[in-house]
């Protein structure tokens, strides 16, 4: 077990740096390390993207045998960049080994869906593959363990990670959807000739699906004349409300229609920002969208793993409350709630 919690680790000696010397490492868990997120996310660690430019880390990186040399070349090539802030890396295929003593785990490995398999077969190996990983976590992990969820089906596999690790606080168990909320920085950005900076509060509702519902209604933009909203500023909302929805709903197919391989260099960066924020803090008025456990809040059903608008401060996350919202936007939100319920429902059918 961690001798600090996370947030005292990331803390310590902020003030005092002359005294205590260098922050105590932390160790972060990537599995599915040996994949494309994998190795484009590691170097952002270890360099500190994600961290800060003066926390070290200790790297536990995990896969399954079938990539043990994959992962063993990616270890390799940690050692050959002599990253100064990298002070340790363990590369494994066991989970026990992987889950100990970790305060961050960022879990990219899941069972990915292929042509002819249905639906149910799919997410009983992953709620299989989550209930073997929640608990390693419980059993092994630092007490305050911070877990971010990436493999898809991701608010689900956070979901049975969260029920399976009941000692690991369901506020530290998380999924990733600030890959969707970036993607709609970046088409109002571009749809306005500016940069994704200039942007802000946009909104990912519900699941990291094709339900997910990309909400701009609070969404504002810069200008020379101050903020205004991006509904305001683009006046198009055919466009808001319909295309620029499905450009974000679909954009991951359109990647891989592209590059004939799935969005890694993007999903990488979105994990990266997304633990940043959350143990960092996010800007003074910006929130962000997280995958988090409902508290019920805008009538999404308590415990649901829901993408909600959330500003973190001191190593926590809040739901951003009061927002005001109209018909189209419930149903949307509503369409993706019933998604995710009946997500659950399979998900336990393969528990039975």
């Amino acid at each position: 077990m961690a001798s600090f919690p996370l947030l005292q680790v990331l803390l310590k000696c902020r003030f005092t740096r002359k005294r205590c010397g260098t922050k105590q490492p932390l160790k972060v868990l990537v599995t599915g390390a040996a994949g494309q997120v994998g190795y484009a996310l590691i170097p952002m660690i270890a360099r500190g993207l994600m961290l800060g430019p003066d926390q070290p880390i200790i790297l536990h990186m995990l896969d399954i045998p079938s990539a043990a040399e994959a992962l063993n070349g990616v270890k390799m090539e940690l050692v050959d960049a002599a990253l100064p802030l990298l002070k340790g890396v363990i590369a494994t295929t066991d989970l026990v080994e992987a889950c100990t003593g970790v305060n961050i785990a960022i879990m990219l490995g899941g069972f990915p869906r292929k042509e002819g398999m249905e639906r149910k077969e799919v997410m009983s190996k992953n709620v299989a593959i989550y209930k073997d990983q929640a608990s390693a976590l419980e059993q092994c992990a630092a007490k305050n363990c911070k877990v971010l969820v990436v493999a898809n089906p991701a608010n689900t596999n956070a979901l049975i990670l969260k029920e399976f690790a009941p000692s690991i606080p369901a506020k530290n168990i998380t999924c990733l959807t600030r890959l969707d909320h970036n993607r709609a920085l970046g088409q109002i950005a571009e749809r306005l000739n500016m940069h994704a900076s200039e942007v802000k509060n946009v909104i990912i509702w519900g699941n990291h699906s094709s339900t997910q519902y990309p909400d701009i209604n609070h969404a504002t933009v810069i200008t020379q004349e101050g903020e205004k909203s991006v509904r305001e500023i683009i006046a198009n909302d055919k466009w808001l409300s319909g295309e620029f929805i499905t450009i974000i709903r679909q954009r991951g197919a359109a990647i891989i229609r592209a590059r004939k391989l799935s969005s890694a260099l993007s999903a990488a960066s979105a994990a990266c920002d997304h633990m940043h924020d959350w143990l960092l803090g996010t800007p003074k008025g910006t929130w962000v969208s997280m995958g988090v456990c409902s508290d019920g809040s805008y009538g999404i059903p308590p415990g649901l793993i829901y993408s909600f608008p959330v500003s973190c401060e001191k190593g926590e996350w809040s739901i951003v409350q009061g927002l005001k919202i109209d018909d189209f936007s419930r149903s949307k939100m509503e369409a993706s709630t019933n998604e995710l319920l009946e997500e659950k429902s399979l998900a336990y059918s393969c528990l039975s």
